[in-house]
């Protein structure tokens, strides 16, 4: 039998599979994954040297942990398809928004171990952020038994089920606010004359050495911020502007419109 077993070989699934085999969380060969696509089923195959499928029965009959790793619109169906042979020994992961433990339930038509999971993007070089919600049934073992999994491709933080779609706007979505705000940042400075290619790589780096000192020194992001802001300077110039722009107000809008999305998904 398979440690686990993907249903499902997109993006996030390959970051997950990377993540696992690059930190010897498992061996190749304790991994299966299924997928429409044989194109997806051969890099992965070549890549990690996991076994793969086109059945997503054999996915769901050989694995001790089931990652249901297709888009939200899909699960009803692919549930509709494995939950005659998921037994109740088997731990069943989601890393779909909007479908609650509840629904999982009711889907599958009894209670199993069922954990919710939101995994963003950045997994895939190693630096992800991802919530863990396990369900009533699932022991503390195999609890740590997933977050172990789920660390090996950035970091890991087990989360009530109504914190899921504050999850969903500060991190799931939130790379795309970051993207956003890099392409501006470079964007002011070609304005200035710098070649985009240069621009790009100084307002990316800026930005993940602005993460690195929050997450390291433990301060408070309004602390580094004044570290910055001399008296006078101009940097206080640069913030009064975009306190001025709304960039805050715009900031929590769009997450509170996120939380909003996700929550009638």
């Amino acid at each position: 039998m398979k440690k686990i077993g993907f249903i499902g070989c997109g993006n996030m699934a390959k970051a997950i599979i990377g993540g696992i085999v690059g930190k010897n969380v498992m061996a190749p060969g304790d991994i299966i994954a299924s997928n429409r696509s044989r194109k997806a089923l051969d890099y992965a195959e070549e890549t990690w040297g996991i076994s793969v499928t086109a059945d997503n029965l054999e996915v769901a009959k050989e694995a001790e942990i089931v990652v249901l790793a297709v888009k939200p619109q899909f699960y009803g169906q692919v549930i509709g398809e494995i939950k005659g042979v998921v037994q109740e020994s088997q731990l069943i992961v989601s890393i779909a928004p909007g479908k609650t433990l509840a629904w999982m339930e009711e889907q599958f038509g009894r209670p199993l171990k069922f954990i919710r999971c939101n995994p963003n993007t950045p997994a895939m070089v190693g630096e992800g952020i991802t919530s863990v919600t396990p369900g009533d049934k699932v022991t503390e073992t195999e609890l740590a038994r997933v977050t172990e999994i789920l660390n090996s491709f950035g970091k890991a933080s087990v989360v009530s089920e109504a914190m899921i779609e504050a999850v969903i706007a500060v991190s799931g979505s939130a790379p795309a606010y970051a993207f956003m705000f890099m392409e501006a940042m470079a964007d002011g400075a070609v304005s200035l004359g710098m070649p985009r290619a240069q621009a790009y790589e100084f307002a990316a780096q800026a930005v993940l050495g602005a993460a690195k000192m929050v997450l390291e020194t433990g301060l408070h992001p309004g602390a580094l911020k004044d570290m910055v802001c001399s008296p006078g300077g101009t940097t206080i110039q640069a913030v009064r502007v975009l306190e001025e722009r709304g960039l805050r107000s715009s900031v929590i809008e769009a997450m509170i419109a996120c939380a909003d999305k996700a929550r009638s998904m």
